[in-house]
């Protein structure tokens, strides 16, 4: 199952402070706290939802690392989540209660005596809900980059169509003075709320108003544009900032830049999934780069100069005489660059030798000459030194 924005499970703006994010997470904690829901699955899967979401969200790295990144900066390349091993569904309730201490002023465990731990949630207590706006959809595009362009960060243009503000009516929704009246079910407030009789007594919850959506209004007289939505199909051209060291599969994320909301609400982010174009040289292994040398006989026995290609160009390395197949050199910074700033790779060169698969007479009777002598038969330690290595490779 594809996980959830952070933001949407808590039900906050992208712009949320610290407070609001815990004040977000803490009402969650309350609505599926296991104490109230026994036995329901979904609740507790909710539950570790919403200690992900916060662990994240209320930490300023983790969160940063989150929006330019999304969840692919929580794991891998990018990053690794939280105390929980990137909450990959393995944490447990005692993980969660653990930060409970601090959210919840040291009430760590059930929450027992009817929740009197947590300030009258049965009484009525909880404050009024904030006014729903409505959320723009996210928008996802893919981008192929080439190991030039990952290596030195790029910008890359996107026409996008996608839902934009309505012109006619600068997205309210509403026809000319038609405006909008106070929502007469939920009286402006957004929300409405039920009593309900459970084995822990009286709970009163609170309900998205089904009148309104939650805006806590309704417009008189809709757009004949729009009709009444305030947004509209068209386009936008859009200029990602792609930074260095990027990999495949990583997925970036531009804030507001997904399909507008209804009624001038929050628009989406533009979610930007990266693809590699297969080099035909150079072979990526995350931050370091790999070329298969293949070295003539002479060369490798004698010893000499050859070009390397590089992600900057071809460069000249000085090939040591009786160079062994399987040595490796290393080009140290002649890799990619680490996405979140932490040195550069290198390239590995990756030596063979070339055996010719037919001989003229010639070459032949030369070959059979230097069998004869001794500089021609491998010793002990270099045939040690050849296979430790291959050995190595299956280890």
């Amino acid at each position: 199952m594809e996980k959830r924005d952070y933001y949407e499970v808590l039900e906050v703006e992208k712009t949320a402070s610290v407070e609001e994010i815990k004040k977000a997470y803490r009402k969650k904690a309350i609505q599926y706290h296991p104490d109230k829901n026994p036995g329901d699955k979904v609740a507790e899967e909710k539950f570790k939802e919403a200690a992900e979401a916060y662990d994240v969200l209320s930490n300023p790295d983790k969160r940063a690392r989150y929006d330019q990144f999304g969840h692919a900066g929580m794991s891998g390349a990018a990053g690794n989540g939280g105390p929980f091993g990137g909450f990959s569904g393995g944490m447990s309730m005692d993980d969660i209660f653990s930060m409970f201490g601090d959210i919840f002023g040291g009430h760590s465990g059930g929450f027992g005596g009817g929740f009197s731990g947590f300030g009258g949630f049965g009484g009525g207590g909880g404050g009024a809900q904030q006014q729903r706006r409505y959320r723009g959809s996210d928008l996802r595009v893919k981008v192929k980059l080439n190991l030039k362009e990952i290596s030195t960060g790029v910008e890359k243009k996107f026409k996008l169509k996608k839902y934009v503000p309505c012109s006619h009516c600068h997205g309210t929704g509403a026809e000319g003075d038609g405006g909008a009246e106070t929502c007469p079910t939920c009286k402006g407030s957004g929300t409405v709320i039920r009593n309900q009789q459970t084995i822990l007594g009286t709970m009163q919850t609170r309900t998205t108003c089904p009148t309104c959506g939650g805006e806590g209004k309704v417009i008189k007289n809709k757009c004949k544009e729009c009709a009444g939505e305030g947004i509209v199909y068209g386009e936008e051209v859009v200029t990602v900032k792609i930074p260095a060291g990027v990999a495949e599969g990583m997925q970036l994320s531009m804030s507001g830049k997904g399909n507008a909301g209804k009624h001038n609400g929050v628009p989406g982010d533009l979610l930007i999934l990266i693809e590699e174009e297969q080099d035909k040289e150079l072979i990526r292994d995350e931050n370091d780069l790999i070329y298969n040398l293949l070295l003539s006989f002479p060369t490798a026995a004698l010893g000499g100069a050859v070009e390397i290609p590089t992600i900057d160009g071809k460069v000249k390395v000085k090939i040591e005489s009786g160079t062994q197949p399987g040595k490796v050199l290393r080009l140290r910074g002649k890799g990619l660059p680490n996405v979140n700033g932490y040195g550069t790779g290198d390239l590995l060169v990756n030596v063979s030798v070339y055996v010719p698969e037919t001989l003229n007479k010639e070459e032949k009777k030369a070959l059979e000459e230097m069998e004869r002598s001794d500089n021609f038969k491998p010793n002990t330690s270099i045939k040690e030194k050849i296979f430790k290595k291959f050995k190595s490779l299956f280890d």
